[in-house]
């Protein structure tokens, strides 16, 4: 049975038009199933009764199943764990702060990256999320800042389990979307795609004419160490990312965002920052530094705070915009790179 709110309004026309129904039915659906986040094909009250019979013969709208939410006592932040159909699962994070909601939504069960300091990574790759998946996540975390913070989401960050860029075409189906004011009606300025530096990708997202904000991980200036904890780093080398990122026609006043995980002894040394600094000669970024928080490899430690404050100060000396992201959800392994899902033991 065709899933609808994976459907774009192409798909959605032809289904109408399969069903013997005019194409205008579908500006209908679209913005039933986007716009007013309907759950039910019964409640699209100016589509006639006997077309929505038909629908839910042949059709139906996907839901996640919550299986828990837990907040932190700190700051608030509140994740959810979602079971999948087929019983898989996957996490979507609210942080609340300085006044927004930003949603922290999951792109893939598990990762193919292997990047050491990621808990993500420990589970292996399992499966790509569907569009539904993806925008259920959305329209359930809406509901939660909604009754939980009295407050509509404000931000969207592809930063959840998985490698966005590795399901391109669900994840751009669902950003597209998202952005159209028929659909969820978010601005391109409020969604943030983060990528482990998939360089082919990257470049075809722009190309594909989505807009919204990018964030590449990159966590090492030299090929080296990111060799040693972004296997990435094998297929497409810092030369081969710099290049790509150099060449992207990037919409006036955009930035990249630089990320930075600052591993203790690793990667946060003042010779580190100062070949960050090369590294990142000639392109429109900002950096943000994010401590280790843990969950990944064993043998990683987080930085020590005088040596984050020096790697910023480096930087910032040197005009480059860098802040130092503070960590939400910690305490209830939510944080940048902790998300599991519960597939190991030491995960809550």
């Amino acid at each position: 049975m065709l899933t609808l709110n994976s459907c774009n309004k192409n798909e959605l026309e032809m289904l109408v038009v399969s069903l013997g129904e005019s194409k205008y039915r579908a500006g209908q659906l679209f913005r039933w199933l986007y716009h007013e986040r309907a759950t039910n094909i019964n409640s699209m009250s100016n589509i006639s009764k006997t077309f929505r019979e038909l629908l839910a013969d042949n059709a139906r709208i996907l839901q996640l199943k919550e299986l828990a939410s837990v907040s932190s006592k700190i700051d608030g932040t509140t994740k959810v764990l979602f079971e999948l159909e087929d019983g898989e699962r996957i996490e979507a994070v609210v942080l609340p702060a300085r006044g927004s909601l930003t949603a922290c939504i999951s792109s893939q069960v598990g990762c193919k990256m292997g990047c050491r300091f990621c808990a993500t990574a420990r589970i292996g790759y399992k499966r790509n999320l569907h569009t539904a998946e993806i925008l259920e996540q959305l329209r359930q975390l809406e509901v939660l800042a909604r009754a939980k913070f009295n407050g509509n989401l404000t931000n969207i960050v592809f930063m959840g389990m998985g490698e966005p860029l590795d399901n391109y075409n669900n994840v751009l189906k669902a950003i597209n979307i998202m952005l159209d004011d028929n659909g969820y009606g978010y601005s391109h300025r409020r969604i943030t795609l983060s990528s482990a530096g998939l360089a082919p990708k990257i470049k075809l997202m722009l190309d594909d004419g989505c807009n919204v904000n990018l964030a590449v991980s990159i966590n090492a200036p030299d090929d080296d160490t990111r060799r040693a904890i972004m296997p990435i780093n094998n297929k497409y080398n810092l030369a081969e990312l710099m290049e790509t990122l150099k060449g992207l026609d990037l919409q006036r006043r955009k930035r990249i965002t630089i990320e930075y995980v600052m591993l203790g002894g690793l990667n946060d040394t003042a010779e580190h920052a100062r070949s960050l600094m090369t590294l990142l000669r000639g392109l429109p970024v900002k950096i943000n530094l994010i401590r280790y928080n843990g969950g990944g490899d064993a043998n990683l430690k987080p930085p020590k705070e005088e040596d984050v404050l020096a790697f910023q100060s480096i930087l910032t000396s040197h005009k480059y915009t860098t802040f130092i992201r503070k960590s939400l959800g910690a305490d209830i392994f939510g944080a940048c790179g902790q998300l599991a899902a519960g597939y190991y033991a030491n995960t809550r």
